[in-house]
């Protein structure tokens, strides 16, 4: 997560040497000050600057002159995602994380990504993809290629674009190469953890493994989807809705070509002439409040559906979150093929 660094600038140096940053930047042009410990100062522009100039300062003055000192700023974990949201439209498009300490960990682009998410990802990992054979006897699922990158990774890169960058990645079957392949994420300047499954722990259950997330709120999915799902939508109706789990579901409509009766105690009530009937499928990608995690059992086969049963049973608010856009399980071979048509023709 080096990349952010190109815009730090250390208290004390010359405008010259901050105007040979700004044009190294371009378009993405602000500096954001910082002190030994990284602890955010302020923020310059070529505006600061040339406002800085006119002002009878000179390209040798120290920045420290010329800086605004309130800069906006994001605190790692903001809950307040409206905050957010304003501002990317009000045209703030660069802006500084900081830790609880005020030490500047990265800085977000709106030019490069949509949000900034307080939320950690858990991507499921570890299946053997058996109706995959021959495919995935020496390649796990994870990283059988879609167009030019492995399945896992749109998925990935797609929780990226909003600003979600902290990881965990559960693998079990060939997980040496899964690990191998994303590395750190550095890469992609997030980072990745993984937790190893010894036994098969179903949909959910290594997720019990995992005690250092960064945030309240944690999303869950499946590896093997390619979704342009808008995770920022997605969170938004979970805070609307006051939900502890939200599940992504996909309608699926049902035609009945008849006319269907509608009775009571063997009477007819009613009837619908030819009726659709709309159904929602579970769609692999739930996102929770942390403190349900509390629910899954330590080393125990555990799938996402026991979890929901489990919260639906204590009385805690499960949420279907209806997503019409694309969302394919590339599961079966006629699936992985379909993928490779799709990604020429959708937008990740």
């Amino acid at each position: 997560m080096l990349e952010y660094k190109a815009h730090l600038i250390t208290s004390g140096n010359s405008i010259k040497t901050a105007l040979h940053i700004l044009n190294e930047l371009s378009q993405d042009a602000i500096l954001f000050v910082v002190n030994n410990d990284d602890k955010l100062i302020g923020s310059l522009t070529d505006g600061d600057v040339r406002r800085g100039l006119i002002n009878g300062f000179t390209i040798d003055s120290k920045i420290d002159d010329i800086i605004q000192q309130n800069p906006r700023y994001i605190r790692k974990g903001e809950k307040n995602i409206k905050k957010i949201i304003e501002y990317r439209e009000g045209n703030f498009r660069i802006v500084p994380v900081i830790d609880e300490n005020s030490r500047v960990i990265n800085v977000i682009n709106f030019r490069k990504i949509k949000s900034y998410l307080p939320i950690d990802a858990v991507i499921m990992a570890g299946g053997r993809g058996q109706r995959l054979k021959p495919l995935t006897d020496s390649t796990p699922k994870p990283l059988l290629k879609v167009g030019d990158k492995a399945i896992m990774e749109h998925n990935l890169d797609r929780l990226v674009l909003f600003g979600i960058d902290d990881f965990w990645v559960s693998v079990k079957y060939l997980g040496k190469q899964v690990e191998e392949y994303f590395g750190d994420g550095k890469s992609k300047n997030v980072a990745i953890k993984y937790i190893t499954e010894d036994v098969s722990l179903g949909t959910i259950g290594a997720v019990s493994k995992i005690t250092d997330f960064k945030h309240d709120y944690v999303l869950v999915t499946n590896s093997d989807l390619l979704t342009n799902v808008d995770y920022e939508e997605f969170f938004l109706e979970f805070l609307k809705q006051e939900a502890d789990l939200a599940i992504l579901t996909i309608p699926y409509q049902v035609n009945i070509p008849y006319a269907v009766l509608e009775t009571v105690n063997g009477e007819v009530a009613s009837f619908r002439e030819k009726p659709t009937y709309t159904y929602y499928s579970n769609g692999g990608i739930y996102l929770m409040k942390k403190e349900m995690l509390k629910y899954i059992p330590q080393e125990t086969f555990f799938n996402a559906t026991d979890l929901m049963e489990e919260l639906i049973r204590h009385n805690y608010k499960v949420i279907s979150f209806p997503f019409v856009g694309y969302w394919l399980d590339v599961g079966k071979h006629e699936d992985f093929e379909k993928a490779q048509v799709d990604i020429n023709n959708i937008k990740m």
